[in-house]
């Protein structure tokens, strides 16, 4: 199957296709499942860097859709790597519960990239949900024991019993029901912010939630946009 248009325009941009296998998968709680993968010649010619992702391509009622996710675990050495799926209605969480040792699944990487920022902040801001949760987890792992505060936005109970991959010695988890999420970040950031030009917040929430926080930070508060990394996981319906 063809990926219309869109795979059009990432090659265009030189976006690279790999084919990754599954090689098994586990169900982390009821609404997250991480399935594991080789990677198909990935690693070795790209690379790995902190909040690492890739389109997958899925088949949506005979159309082709993709979604992005994060690469967790990258081991360019034995060329594997996991992704973790919040689970919901739709396409990609339906492949990910079927999915088994030896399905394939089509891939492009375009766009992906971090940058450790510089000077390192006091204090990493970071806000999040379930779909970014691997990102978080590999964006705190750069510097494991830089303090941290996290917002991180739930929509039920389960959420909490996520893979949080968070030190306590270092690292400020806040969970926030999703309905007090952006006015409850929003009240809080102002007490981490007394340097502006010093920060750094990375948010990557729903399109709506991130776009808001990130007008926020740059407007209000006034903190530079090279020190702001945001981006929209995902568009709420």
């Amino acid at each position: 199957m063809g990926h219309g248009w869109e795979h059009v325009v990432l090659k265009l941009f030189r976006g690279k296709d790999f084919t990754f296998t599954v090689t098994g998968a586990e169900q982390v709680t009821e609404r997250y499942r991480r399935v594991h993968f080789t990677d198909g010649g990935l690693l070795e010619a790209i690379g790995v860097h902190p909040t690492m992702w890739v389109r997958l391509w899925f088949d949506n009622a005979g159309k082709s859709h993709q979604r992005a996710y994060t690469l967790v675990d990258p081991d360019a050495e034995a060329g594997t790597f996991s992704l973790e799926f919040a689970l919901h209605d739709g396409c990609a969480s339906d492949w990910s519960r079927k999915a088994e040792p030896g399905d394939t699944i089509e891939a492009t990487v375009q766009g992906s990239g971090f940058e450790v920022p510089d000077p390192l902040p006091e204090r990493m801001l970071v806000i999040g949900d379930p779909a970014s949760l691997p990102a978080i987890d590999s964006l705190l792992a750069v510097a494991p024991k830089l303090p941290a505060t996290i917002w991180f936005e739930t929509t039920d109970d389960v959420d909490h019993e996520l893979p949080f991959r968070i030190n306590p010695d270092h690292h400020e988890l806040r969970t926030v029901p999703r309905q007090e999420m952006v006015e409850g970040v929003k009240a809080d950031l102002p007490k981490f912010i007394s340097d502006p030009a010093d920060a750094f917040v990375w948010i990557a929430c729903d399109t709506v939630t991130t776009r808001t926080l990130t007008s926020y930070l740059l407007k209000d508060l006034s903190v530079p946009k090279h020190r702001v990394k945001a981006l929209g996981y995902w568009r709420a319906a």
